[in-house]
């Protein structure tokens, strides 16, 4: 079944700003997303995710009330909602294999159980901009395309991505929206920037620089954040990239070096560090091949547990 907007069928292939310009609905949602401000997000009751990661949860979380991500630039943000059970996916998709992703996105929710009972499934795509290579366009139409070629009809609600999130100053092109958040028991979608981007920030950063697939890593139903057991090979040329300058760093880490937020390389480069220390982190980071648990404690706050199966 097809990719709708207010209840008609998407036609592809088209542009973000043809396809707005089709949808007056999707103009206007649009416009009013880009014109809010940014909130500061909290860590009590936030499941933040990471690139290539994917969380779903429902209203009837008792720990989780904020699915949220940001530093999107030529990377898309992805909402998938079920109006009737309210079951909530949130995750930052780079284009690395959106064929394979957003099955994966789909499955989530309908692995909550009442996914039967009235209401639709909601999409909303946000991030990208002009970007001189074009990344931002092209997941743009994969994401589209993908969503499109699935079973179920999905509404599409919000696109603000590639040109309709895109600013301009001295010559130089930027995303207008970096970070977004959903509110999971009132379904609000609000522009967001959060300090806290853990637990465990370094290694699932590491994780997606050396070129891990997409993950789930939330239970819904025992409200636990599952990282890993995860295994790399060692970066390739760690110590080189340690002692570069920041140019090298922008040029050659990032898909648009003009457009990264301001900690970026350093971001970069802590990731690298940890990669360096832990070359191979099965055995060091994940005693006994067990993923790490965490759940939130009576502040909302993550705490470890005991190590999983």
């Amino acid at each position: 079944m097809p990719l709708l907007v207010d209840g008609r069928r998407v036609r592809l292939p088209q542009s973000a700003g043809e396809l707005v310009r089709a949808h007056p609905s999707l103009e206007e949602r649009a416009r009013l997303l880009r014109g809010q401000s940014v909130q500061q997000v909290g860590p009590q009751g936030l499941l933040y995710v990471q690139q290539r990661e994917l969380a779903v949860t429902s209203p009837k979380d008792g720990s989780i009330s904020i699915l949220g991500s940001d530093d999107a630039t030529t990377c898309h943000i992805v909402v998938l909602r079920h109006t009737g059970n309210g079951a909530t996916c949130l995750t930052h998709c780079d284009g690395t294999d959106t064929k394979a992703e957003v099955p994966l996105i789909l499955n989530s929710i309908k692995s909550f159980s009442d996914h039967a009972q009235c209401g639709r499934l909601e999409v909303h795509l946000v991030g990208g901009f002009s970007d001189d290579r074009h990344l931002s366009q092209k997941l743009t139409y994969q994401l589209l395309s993908e969503f499109d070629k699935q079973e179920e009809d999905i509404h599409l609600v919000t696109l603000c991505v590639t040109e309709l999130n895109d600013r301009e100053e001295n010559e130089n092109h930027f995303p207008i929206i970096y970070g977004i958040a959903i509110n999971v028991k009132t379904a609000e979608i609000f522009r967001a920037s959060f300090k806290d981007r853990g637990p465990e920030e370094e290694l699932r950063a590491a994780r997606a620089l050396v070129g891990g697939p997409m993950i789930s890593i939330y239970d819904a139903k025992t409200e636990q954040l599952q990282i890993g057991p995860y295994s790399w090979t060692p970066f390739p040329h760690v110590d080189f990239w340690l002692q570069q300058d920041d140019k090298q760093i922008l040029e050659n880490l990032s898909t648009s070096p003009l457009a990264e937020p301001p900690h970026f390389v350093e971001h970069i480069r802590s990731t690298l560090m940890f990669l360096k220390k832990y070359p191979s982190p099965m055995n060091t980071l994940f005693p006994g091949n067990k993923a790490l648990l965490y759940k939130k404690n009576e502040d909302g706050l993550w705490e470890k547990i005991c190590s999983g199966n």
